[in-house]
């Protein structure tokens, strides 16, 4: 099986881009550990360990790292997909969004691989999940656009500080990618359904992601990309790379 033997945690891995990591994971002979906020109710096939975890409490990132050590020693792989996005416009973003929004993505993805740092073993690997947004201007993201390019800075120092142990430290860039909350909290069906079809019209090649496109790419970074490292791949269907879309 093509990830046996490897062992790997997974951080946000309970839907989304981050359970198909997961599933990807498991399906290839891996052990898995999973964090979510909630994990009551997954049902995973092989050797998956669940825990549940808040990504902005330091006592929980705490907690994973120790249950990481026990339960799975050291690692191959550690993701971190840790996010909170909201779409709202400056004049409404509060303080309390604000803070939110950089201690899950970036307080938190920061301390979650300080903590696992010292498990991964030479010629392991990082991947973080930022996002397109993070280099473009997106009405009602500010906040996450922002928290999202600190986390692209400071996976580019991880790379050079872990280089010396052979551990690599990459970024994937998910664009629109269809999920069942489009990456965003606390927001209305019907705007969703904008923001997809907006999504689906401003990407040149006119659709979304498949959660399964996102995680071929996070695996190729962590365990086929052997001489990459503090790179980052966009998996958006050339948005970020601003094509020039046919008249």
């Amino acid at each position: 099986m093509k990830y046996a033997g490897k062992k790997a945690v997974v951080t946000g891995g309970t839907h989304g881009m981050g359970l198909a990591v997961v599933r990807a994971l498991l399906d290839g002979g891996a052990e898995v550990l999973l964090t979510g906020r909630d994990v009551a109710g997954l049902s995973l096939p092989g050797k998956a360990h669940a825990l549940s975890s808040d990504a902005s409490r330091l006592s929980d990132i705490d907690e994973l790292a120790a249950v990481a050590a026990d339960r799975l020693g050291e690692l191959d792989l550690v993701f971190i997909n840790v996010g909170f996005a909201t779409l709202t416009p400056y004049q409404e973003t509060t303080p309390e969004i604000y803070d939110r929004t950089f201690d899950v993505n970036t307080k938190g993805a920061y301390f979650t691989a300080q903590r696992l740092a010292g498990l991964v073993r030479p010629g392991g690997s990082f991947v973080f999940t930022t996002s397109v947004a993070a280099g473009a201007g997106i009405a009602g993201m500010g906040p996450y656009s922002a928290a999202k390019a600190a986390v692209r800075s400071f996976a580019l120092t991880y790379a050079a500080e872990l280089a010396p142990r052979g551990i690599r430290v990459n970024v994937v860039s998910p664009g629109y990618t269809d999920t069942p909350t489009m990456g965003v909290t606390g927001v209305p069906p019907e705007v969703l359904a904008s923001f997809k079809a907006a999504g689906d019209e401003i990407t040149p090649l006119r659709r979304h992601a498949t959660v399964q496109e996102v995680a071929a790419a996070v695996l190729f970074l962590a365990f086929e990309a052997t001489y990459t490292t503090g790179a980052d791949l966009p998996v958006d269907g050339g948005l970020g790379q601003r094509l020039t879309l046919p008249a």
